[in-house]
């Protein structure tokens, strides 16, 4: 049921609120969103563009209600992205969780002299669906609006609660995605580690928010251990994984052969990976720092690389297979040393999907990472390697530099 002129007239005597809580939590809800004044999204367009079409009218807009003004995020046959709030029909709106339809504003005693109805465009028609936060806050309005009065049916009622809907759950999604990429970002190491006669650098660059890619160093004794895995999939679902092979892996710290490591990760991992339909590539060490020795593993990954001093590299290959496929085999560790000046490099396959072929993206990105030459240098410049505007998958280096005395 659509709010009367009677409820409209007390909304704005202010003795309604926006919502199920105050103003203020109504505002800390909007700002939380993270999408005032960002740029146009086809994700939101879409459903503008849709609503135009099937509801034929003029004038679609995917508006918030700020502290003082209307902020548009999509809009069609609007002059621009803000309007002031006092005496908007969309503020109206958002006081209650029903439609708020007014069929002719000309003759409506709380819009008649609005200036969208008195001036330009000379609004008759408006229609208008709240969008509420995660938390239940009333931040904006999914709203028609047209030149020429009209009713709105109840199908056509039904129709414009759906879109709010789509927008609605658009606007969650980010938001709940940041919050759980917050909590993934937490999960990742805080600092680099403090190695006499090393560098570390390394980043991890979610494709959607969340994903399955993590790295990893935590030391043990005097070694250091290095992790980098991906997690097949995008997304809540892989970050989720993420996490757990990130802990598991923790876990298996006191065994001291990495391969052996990855055979029981892969033992505890292989019935929970299986249910849910995924398996996870990962690249395990652990670096002497006295000598430079580096003992490796690798499950499925293949994507580990010594660069040396001179200018070369090294291809770190094993054929481990990835945890999760249920084979059981026993993963084996195999060696390598870093000389001063060497660099381990190693990364995602997020990196090379930013290329349209793999051999080529291989040669680029060892190209581009021998002559970057220290580890923060490398790892800046690979994360810089964007020839698409779209990034498809996570992205995450890792690389430890051994330095020359």
């Amino acid at each position: 049921m659509s709010p009367t002129p009677k409820d409209v007239s007390t909304f704005f005597e202010g003795s309604a609120t926006t919502g199920p809580y105050g103003e203020a939590q109504r505002l800390r809800a909007l700002q939380s969103l993270d999408v005032l004044d960002t740029p146009r999204e086809e994700r939101f367009d879409r459903v503008t563009r849709l609503a135009q079409r099937v509801f034929d009218v003029p004038m679609v807009s995917v508006t918030l209600i700020d502290e003082d003004r209307q902020w548009r995020k999509s809009f069609v046959g609007l002059d621009g992205p803000v309007a002031q709030r006092e005496g908007a029909f969309c503020d109206a709106a958002i006081r209650s969780s029903a439609t708020l339809v007014v069929p002719d504003a000309i003759t409506d005693e709380i819009f008649h002299d609005n200036p969208f109805v008195s001036g330009p465009p000379g609004v008759r028609f408006y229609a208008g669906h709240p969008l509420e936060a995660p938390g239940g806050e009333r931040v904006g309005t999914l709203c028609i609006l047209d030149v020429k009065p009209r009713e709105l049916t109840p199908g056509e009622n039904a129709l414009l609660r759906d879109l709010a809907g789509w927008v609605q759950n658009e606007l969650q999604r980010d938001a709940e995605l940041e919050r759980a990429g917050a909590v993934q970002r937490g999960l990742l190491p805080s600092r680099t580690p403090d190695v006499a006669g090393y560098a570390f650098a390394a980043t991890c660059r979610p494709a959607r928010g969340v994903g399955g890619d993590f790295y990893d160093w935590y030391a043990t004794g005097d070694d250091l251990h290095l992790s980098l895995a991906d997690v097949m999939g995008k997304g809540m679902a892989a970050a989720i994984v993420a996490a757990t092979s990130r802990a598991v892996l923790r876990s298996t710290s006191r065994t001291p052969d990495v391969g052996d490591a990855l055979t029981t990760a892969d033992e505890v991992l292989s019935l929970d990976l299986a249910e849910v339909g995924t398996f996870v590539t990962c690249f395990h060490a652990r670096l002497e720092p006295s000598s430079g020795r580096v003992t490796y593993s690798d499950a499925g990954h293949g994507l580990g690389f010594v660069l040396r001093a001179d200018g070369t590299s090294e291809h770190l290959r094993t054929d481990g297979l990835p945890l999760g496929l249920g084979t059981g085999d026993e993963r084996r560790a195999s060696t390598v040393t870093l000389d001063p000046g060497d660099r381990l490099l190693c990364f995602s396959d997020g990196l090379v999907d930013l290329f349209d072929i793999a051999e080529d993206a291989l040669s680029i990105i060892l190209d581009a990472a021998v002559a970057a030459g220290s580890a923060q240098a490398t790892m800046e410049t690979l994360a810089a390697l964007r020839p698409v505007v779209f990034q498809p998958d996570d992205l995450t280096v890792l690389v430890v530099e051994r330095l020359t005395a």
